[in-house]
């Protein structure tokens, strides 16, 4: 395997982000779908997965734009690690990892302040740090609603 074959395989999360509608979206479920079926709950592969995926995103990103240009489409590594983010200390159900999921696909798209101002640094870090602040506001937002929904809304 050459290392742009690695990196666009890595880049794209596994060839997810090539989906033609909604690549941002399609390039976060699979990493959803682990943290959901393989390891739900568990905090110490859920944050150390979020650790490592932004510091290879960085990496990875910055590579695959020299490859597909600024900020691609089919980047989603970033989406990857934005989505641990978000699950950081949620309480698993399914649920809750659907709220995670949602909440983190709104704030990545609406681009929260101060998310747009984050994709201005250079290279693999503007690409990822949008997505680090989209799923920090997305863990707060899950959190809330998870909390809100559950303590007085369902229970009256």
């Amino acid at each position: 395997m050459k290392k742009s074959d690695f990196i666009r395989f890595f880049a794209s999360g596994f060839y997810s982000g090539y989906s033609p509608q909604v690549p941002g979206t399609t390039g976060t479920l699979p990493i959803w779908l682990a943290a959901l079926l393989l390891f739900p709950g568990h905090q110490t592969i859920i944050i150390s997965l979020a650790v490592i995926l932004t510091l290879l995103s960085v990496y990875l990103a910055g590579e695959a734009e020299k490859i597909w240009g600024h900020d691609s489409k089919k980047i989603v590594i970033d989406e990857w690690a934005g989505m641990m983010i978000t699950l950081i200390l949620v309480p698993f159900t399914i649920p809750n990892y659907i709220i995670a999921l949602m909440a983190f696909r709104v704030t990545d798209v609406l681009k929260i302040f101060p998310a747009r101002s984050a994709e201005s640094l250079p290279g693999g870090w503007g690409v990822t740090a949008d997505d680090v602040v989209a799923g920090i506001q997305a863990n707060i937002l899950t959190r809330l609603t998870v909390y809100i929904l559950f303590n007085y809304i369902l229970t009256g």
